[in-house]
Parts: structure tokens; sequence; C-alpha cells
């Protein structure tokens, strides 16, 4: 059982006591959450705020999935996501009000920056009152389009982001004309989103965008990945958690317990007949996971590309040749647009190409208390192949950082690479190193997991809260906040029949 020491203004501390589950109220609903990464500890939230009794069972030692923090020397390292454009705009966040638990978000003084090979460098700039169009301002030539295209997203994004974060049929049921705006430039290639522009300066934010996808930017839907996140990362800038990612699990925990539920770590779970009864059962896996544990037919679903990691504490900044990077609490490396897309292309083939597209975050750009005084952690990753054990993509890591800031191996003093096969290990739902979740193909993207005004219904009693689910991946809680909202819908709906 989980206890929380947590404070109003800290993150909870975790005490495991046993499965010794509360037996709750008479009458009270109850509800089983497999899994406390981001998407099960919202669920739980969302349930234990509407006076559910909830229980949450994680497998592994801790909570927090993809958003556990661990040392690295004497720094603190995100151990899978660091950046988190969609958290801080995140309705469910907002809803579960995070900050008074202890989540803090923290903000470098350029979003993003993406470099050239002539020094210079792209810069994504977030928006604020005073200045609502400032990365189309420095757009040169594709100024004027920039804010004809992007920043009508990105400066109403308070409206747009409860539509982009929910279930695609039902946002163009509730508002067809909206999203078919949206979605006349979403269902695109990136490669055809780029063709709007002239700069290599906007093509390459784009791509760079559209890559984080992990699928080749020739395909559909392609386009509303870079949309998506180059709207919200304007409107919400790219910041980091104040301590590391694990400070958001951690307000997640203290919601929960707060509201009366417990959380039991160092269980897995293979099959429903080892949970508690309860009125539902909430997945925080994937969909054929969901079926080994719900005994259910497995639903057609495909892994995408894996991540491949190097985490460095420098004795000093990163040398960067643009000196915008220095700035910059997000980096993408990959030079221009095409050749971005030639590597992300190559990846989705099986290739480990020696030049890959790397995504970088300085976290202590934002948060110098990640690490001792004068030093500096780097996070970075690119995609490789599911399942690829090929040590060689390390090295493309280094050539790009070689390529951009020269000298930065003289001041190293701890590094860590994480493979495939270690997400693999480290988070079960990472199926061969996949850590979205799931393809981003055009069906996946679209239909996530199943074409339907409700895809988070698995089975009878049985919802799938998963990032395999709609929005999809990134650590905004909103696919455990629909679960939840669909399982708070449908036993309300049973009740009063």
């Amino acid at each position: 059982m989980l206890t929380s020491s947590a404070g109003p203004t800290s993150p909870a501390q975790v005490v495991v006591d046993g499965p010794a589950y509360s037996q709750g109220v008479p009458g009270q609903r109850t509800a089983v959450v497999v899994g406390a990464g981001p998407n099960g500890l919202t669920a739980a939230a969302r349930l234990a705020r509407q006076g559910w009794r909830v229980v949450v069972i994680e497998a592994a030692p801790t909570i927090g999935g993809g958003s556990r923090t661990r040392p690295l020397g004497a720094a603190s390292v995100d151990a899978c996501a660091a950046v988190h454009p969609f958290g801080a705009s995140s309705p469910a966040f907002e809803e579960l009000d995070l900050a008074a638990h202890g989540l803090t978000w923290c903000h470098a003084p350029v979003a993003f920056a993406h470099p050239f090979d002539d020094a210079t460098a792209a810069m994504l700039l977030r928006s604020t009152p005073d200045a609502p169009h400032a990365t189309a301002n420095g757009m040169g030539a594709d100024a004027t389009r920039w804010r004809a295209i992007i920043d009508p997203f990105s400066t109403d994004w308070d409206s747009w982001r409860h539509l982009v974060l929910q279930p695609v049929l039902g946002s163009v049921a509730g508002h067809p004309l909206r999203m078919a705006r949206f979605g006349s430039l979403a269902a695109l290639p990136a490669t055809a989103l780029e063709r709007l522009f002239r700069t290599r300066e906007a093509r390459a934010l784009i791509a760079g965008m559209a890559a984080h996808g992990g699928a080749s930017l020739r395909s559909p839907t392609t386009a509303g990945v870079a949309l998506g996140l180059l709207a919200g990362s304007q409107a919400a800038g790219m910041p980091i958690a104040a301590g590391g990612s694990q400070s958001i699990v951690g307000a997640l925990a203290a919601v929960i317990v707060e509201a009366g539920g417990e959380i039991e770590t160092g269980r897995a779970v293979a099959s429903l007949s080892e949970l508690p009864r309860a009125d539902a059962v909430l997945l925080d896996v994937t969909p054929l996971q969901a079926a080994a544990i719900a005994g259910g037919r497995a639903r057609r679903w495909r892994h995408g590309v894996a991540a491949w990691k190097l985490d460095l504490v420098l004795s000093g900044p990163m040398p960067w040749a643009a000196s915008a990077c220095r700035d910059a609490g997000t980096v993408h490396l990959g030079g221009t647009a095409s050749e971005i897309a030639a590597a992300e292309r190559a990846t989705v083939r099986g290739g480990v190409p020696d030049r890959p597209f790397v995504i970088v975050a300085q976290p202590t750009n934002a948060d110098p208390t990640r690490a001792p005084v004068g030093q500096h952690v780097v996070w970075a990753y690119r995609h490789v192949p599911n399942g690829c054990s090929d040590a060689q993509a390390t090295a493309g890591l280094e050539r790009q950082f070689d390529r951009f800031a020269p000298g930065w191996r003289d001041l190293v003093i701890e590094r860590r690479v994480t493979t495939s096969i270690d997400y693999a290990t480290y988070n079960l739902s990472y199926v061969g190193g996949d850590i979205a979740g799931g393809a981003m193909t055009p069906r996946q993207t679209v239909a996530r997991p199943r074409l339907s005004f409700d895809p988070y219904r698995f089975a009878d009693g049985v919802w799938l809260c998963s990032q395999s689910t709609a929005p999809g991946p990134g650590v905004h809680g909103m696919c455990g906040w629909n679960a939840a909202g669909s399982v708070l819908r449908n036993t309300t709906a049973r009740s009063q029949r």
C-alpha cells in the first residue's frame, strides 16, 4: 500500500507497506489500475477524486513508467521522457491541480533550437502575450506564412488542446468545421507540409517535430504530429519538471493517496484472476498485453521503431557551434529537413543510419539543480529498428555531437547508454524498445487502438488506458483521463438501467 508524506508543495514520497487493500465503504465503487505510469496514475487520480476506492498495482519496484528519474554520478537524469509541452498544457494535469502537489514547470530561455552546419540555428520560442508570434518573427521570408498556418493553432491553443488531446471521432463529431481546418493539414505527410514553406529553417522545424513520431515523413498524418507539437510548444513552451520527470508521477501519486487510493509496487499481473474484485479494471499496458491479461482476443497492433539513448554529465556547457543551442532546453540534430527525412525513412526500413536524427534535452538550462554547480546534463536519443542491438547506434549519436558541438568529448564526466533492449527490460510495455506504445502509422495514429467514439473500452468491465490509446504518446495523462471518463460514463449508465 502506498502512503504519502507529501506536503502541499512537495511530490509524494512513497512507502510500500504491502498488498493489504482497504475494504472501502458499503456501496462504494471500486477500480483496479494495472500499471503506474503517467496514464495509469492519472486514471486512478480521476476516479479517486470521484469517490471511487482505487487500487493501483505496478510490476516495477517504483512508480513512474516512462517518467522516472535516475542518478548519474552526482546528477539526476530522466530515464525516458524529459520534455513536456503537452504536459504543461494538459487539461488532466490542470484539473487535478498537480501544482498544488509539488509539480513545477521550468523553462529554458530558448524552447528549442535546430542547428545547421554553418553554425546558425532555427529557433522555436515560447509565445507570450507581448510576443504571440515570437517564432514567426524569426522566420525571415516565411514569417507571414508561419503566422498564417502555424500560429492560429498556438494562439488559440487553450481551446485546440481540448480537441487534439481527444479521440478523433469525438472531436470531429463535436466540432466538425474546426477539426476540418486542422485535419486538412494534419492528414498530410510532413514532407507536404514542409513544401508550403521556403526557408530551410521553417522546413527543418517541421521535419524535426514530425520525426518525434518515429515514422517516415512521407507517411500521411506525420504533418499532424508536427503541427500538434509546434502549436503546443509555442503556446506552452517545452518545459521540464523541476527535480525530474519523477516529480510528475509523484504529484499524481499524492493526489491518489490524498483521495484515499492505494498503490502497490513490485507485483506483476498476468491475469484478471489475480486482481481484487472491482467494478472496473483499467490496464496501462499495450493492446496485446491487455489481451493476454484479460484473456480476450488479441487485437491487431504493430510496434514501431525503438529508442537508443545516451546520457552525459559534462564539466561545462555543451560547446555548440550555434550560439542559440547553448540556451535551448531542447535541440534537434539532423541538419536539413531532407536529411532528417532520409534518416527516419532508413530507420523505419530497418537500417541504423550513420547520421541519425537526434533529440537532445539540456535540463540544466532550465533547472540547474539537476547537477552540481558547474556541471551540465545532456540527454539524447535516436530511433533504431525495433529490437536493435547494433552498438553502432551509439557511434551515430556521437557523430552528430561531433558535427554540431566539436570538443564535447573533453567535457564528459559521466555517461550512460540505454539500448533498445535495455528499454524493453526497463518497462515491459516498451516492446522491443518502442517507447511510444505502438507504431505511429496512419491507422494507429487516427484509430488508436481502434476507430471508435470510445476506444478505451476493451472488454466487459475492462478498459485500456495506456499511450496505445488516443491521443497517443507523451506525458500528458490524457489517455488515462479519457479512459477514466469512459469508466464513469459507462458505470453511471449501467446503474441507471
